[in-house]
């Protein structure tokens, strides 16, 4: 396993870290012992990063990884999300009261003193340019709430916003082959002003893993069936925003480019680290052979140059016309 700074935590995290939403819900039925066993293998094999939400299975996640932090001795970094529970999900609700109130239920739930890290999770956008916002998270690092806070994002503009006030360590924003914008506009901006990069969905819904074909389908609680458009949440979260059929496609013409030994899962997660502003890559495991998988990318070789070419032409003809503008 290989380590970079997290932004100005100071955090040394693994390139390769644990996405925690599959385990707590939307992506189809995982029972506990698998999750378990997917946690602890990232743990044997170095993960030392988690990322996981007060939604995810209505805290289900976060409590999976307080078990976790209960079963082995290893220090390791528990992150979390707030405030996307709030109904309706607007500005205004993103107040001293309503925050304090996800942050002791968090707390609770991953059985801890202090939060390493809260990220507020997708806000709407004018939450970003409030500095009444983020001055309630700097009350509640003095107070001892939070270690650390950033913001989930899910456009390349509203992580700009959030990055100019001073005390955000980290931006999470979607980051893999089938999205090149941050890595355009963003990661330079961020690099300077030391925050943190958690590249979140690399493996665009395991589209990416090459394992899916047009007759791929997905159990009816999967977000993969029942959000294609954006019936349920910004449908940038499903399949990175790329039509299925177009992402089967690219999918195709990235197989040439893989080096031998090398899966296609192992060589999308592998590309993302190739970029330094990259603090760590937070693929989702729903059991210990996919945990071991993804774990894997962080000790292959760099890709070469005519590779990263072959990776940015397949985008710019066939993904960019569908998302560049869009996030």
């Amino acid at each position: 396993m290989q380590y970079r700074t997290l932004g100005k935590t100071g955090y040394n995290v693994s390139s390769i870290s644990f996405g925690a939403w599959a385990i707590g819900g939307t992506w189809g039925e995982v029972s506990e012992d698998d999750a378990m066993s997917a946690l602890h293998r990232a743990l044997d094999l170095g993960v030392n990063f988690f990322d996981t939400a007060d939604v995810y299975g209505d805290g289900r996640s976060e409590r999976l990884i307080a078990r976790l932090r209960r079963e082995r001795p290893e220090p390791f970094y528990a992150a979390t999300k707030a405030a996307c529970r709030l109904d309706p999900h607007e500005a205004g609700g993103y107040n001293a009261q309503n925050l304090r109130g996800f942050i002791e239920r968090s707390l609770q739930n991953l059985d801890t003193d202090t939060l390493d890290l809260l990220q507020l999770h997708c806000p709407p956008p004018e939450v970003y340019g409030r500095d009444e916002v983020f001055g309630v998270l700097d009350g509640f690092v003095q107070e001892g709430l939070l270690r650390a806070y950033g913001v989930s994002v899910e456009t390349v503009d509203e992580a700009l916003t959030a990055i100019r006030h001073p005390n955000v360590s980290t931006v999470q924003i979607i980051f893999n082959a089938f999205r090149f914008k941050p890595a355009e506009e963003l990661f330079a901006v961020a690099r300077e002003a030391n925050v943190g990069i958690l590249a979140r969905v690399p493996l665009a819904s395991g589209l990416l893993t090459g394992k899916m074909t047009p007759r791929s389908s997905f159990a009816s609680d999967d977000h993969r069936n029942f959000n294609r458009h954006g019936e349920a949440f910004d449908k940038g979260e499903t399949f990175s925003g790329v039509d299925f059929e177009t992402g089967l496609q690219a999918v195709d013409e990235l197989r040439p480019l893989v080096p031998e030994g090398m899966t296609l899962a192992e060589f999308a997660l592998r590309w993302i680290l190739m970029f330094p502003e990259v603090s760590c890559a937070i693929p989702g495991a729903k059991n210990a052979a996919q945990a071991e998988a993804n774990a894997r990318a962080a000790d292959l070789p760099p890709l070469n140059e005519e590779t990263m070419r072959g990776v940015a032409a397949m985008y710019d003809r066939l993904i960019r016309p569908q998302v560049q503008d869009l996030w």
